[in-house]
């Protein structure tokens, strides 16, 4: 695996180098015009480096796409590249990045701006300061055309090599990837193909101040998703904060939550669910047992010996209790029958309504496997974690009764079954802007 990536940022860092060498080649040198415009676009870049904000699972986003794509059209040259190549290494170097990831984020920045220029000037696209003299429909119709294609096609690029290199590191299908993490905000990158062909033609045309006029905008915007990103980061925070809360009463159960949490994300992108979809699962996998926050849990999750009926009783209500607590946020509306049918059986045996096969909701369904994967594999008083085999052996004797046969049969069958036993790994996160450049693209290791 390492060996693979390392070949894989290897070639990416040969893409680079050899673009880099292309265009000294074939394209012409600059003028002082072109070193200013170079280094003013260079500025904002560092500024949108520098505002950057932090997303889910420690990767990072900036607005800094939008300066970096506008160079390339306002001065489609080797210059360009090199400018961008050091931007983006200083400012990983200031975060003390490994070596590794900045050789692949640069890398992959470099190659990016190469599409970019090496498309724009095939399609016969020139520098946009060259056009200040034009008329200004002349000048827009003899451009946007090359130029949004430049960028849809350096996006496209950018996104391929980002999740090519993500598919080897988490083993995981291109495909898929692509499907749960791209297709769902498509429509949001594509509108920000115009938004770089206007901010590089407004400072083309008119100047330093008339791009900083939709600069500061852009700024605001990108502090409006700080605000939004921030606010989710709390909710998210409350919302493990909880979870612990109710483990502490449990030695035994402690990050029970989260693994099941992790195993029915897992089984939802096996299955090929959409992002929106497996983002809800997740939510409700990791508040599936917040019922047991209620004091008369707290006795019987103590206890080490055997239920009483009375006990089980009692213990069988929690899907309820959680159900109505969740029902009282109104963001989470959404999970609230996955939280209240988790613990239903496929042939009507479960509780609390006894709902039978496809009546129960699908969410409850993967969650009713992760559950059940994760009690089989912990230890408790009473016997050690089963193995893989002797999970398997439950898992298909309990088909078509406790189990949803059709997840039964594609979940034993498929390569992410052996994955579900497998240790968390250490693994990289792709950075994230704004969208696009940036967005999903540079990498950060996390444990």
């Amino acid at each position: 695996m390492d060996r693979k990536l390392w070949f894989y940022r290897l070639g990416v860092f040969g893409a680079a180098l050899a673009g880099g060498a292309v265009l000294y080649t074939r394209l012409p040198g600059v003028t002082r015009d072109d070193l200013f415009a170079i280094l003013l676009l260079s500025i904002l870049a560092i500024v949108a480096e520098l505002l950057g904000f932090v997303l889910p699972n420690s990767a990072r986003g900036s607005i800094a796409f939008i300066p970096y794509l506008a160079s390339a059209l306002v001065v489609p040259s080797w210059p360009t590249m090199l400018a961008v190549a050091i931007v983006k290494g200083s400012v990983e170097t200031a975060r003390r990045s490994k070596a590794s990831s900045i050789v692949l984020n640069v890398s992959l920045h470099a190659v990016t701006v190469f599409g970019a220029i090496w498309v724009y000037s095939a399609l016969g696209g020139r520098s946009l300061l060259l056009l200040r003299s034009a008329p200004l429909l002349t000048a827009t119709l003899s451009v946007s055309m090359p130029a949004m294609i430049a960028i849809a096609c350096s996006f496209v690029a950018n996104l391929t090599i980002a999740y090519g290199y993500l598919a080897i590191s988490k083993e995981q299908s291109f495909q898929n990837l692509w499907k749960q993490n791209v297709l769902p905000t498509i429509g949001v990158d594509v509108l920000a193909v115009p938004v770089v062909f206007i901010f590089a033609w407004l400072y083309s045309a008119h100047g330093a101040i008339a791009a900083a006029a939709l600069w500061v905008p852009l700024l605001g915007l990108r502090e409006v998703q700080t605000v939004n990103l921030a606010l989710q980061r709390t909710n998210e925070e409350l919302l493990q904060l909880m979870i612990k809360s109710i483990e502490a009463r449990d030695l035994y159960t402690s990050g029970h939550s989260r693994r099941v949490q992790r195993y029915s994300l897992m089984i939802a992108r096996g299955l090929g669910l959409s992002e929106k979809e497996t983002d809800l699962i997740g939510k409700a996998a990791l508040l599936h047992d917040v019922g047991k926050i209620y004091e008369k849990y707290g006795p019987i999750l103590r206890k080490a010996d055997k239920l009483t009926p009375d006990e089980w009783s009692t213990m069988q209500e929690h899907p309820i209790d959680g159900a109505n607590l969740v029902a009282t946020m109104s963001g989470l509306k959404e999970i609230i029958p996955a939280i209240r049918h988790h613990h239903e059986n496929w042939d009507g045996s479960g509780y609390p309504d006894g709902l039978v096969g496809d009546r129960i909701p699908l969410a409850a369904r993967i969650i009713s496997f992760a559950d059940t994967i994760d009690a089989m594999t912990s230890e408790r008083p009473y016997r050690r974690p089963l193995t893989e085999a002797q999970v398997r052996a439950e898992i298909i004797r309990c088909r078509g009764r406790q189990f949803d046969p059709e997840i039964t049969d594609r979940l034993i069958a498929s390569g992410l079954w052996l994955t579900l036993f497998q240790p968390q790994k250490r693994t990289v996160t792709p950075e994230r802007g704004l969208k696009l450049l940036g967005s999903r693209k540079g990498f950060r290791e996390t444990a």
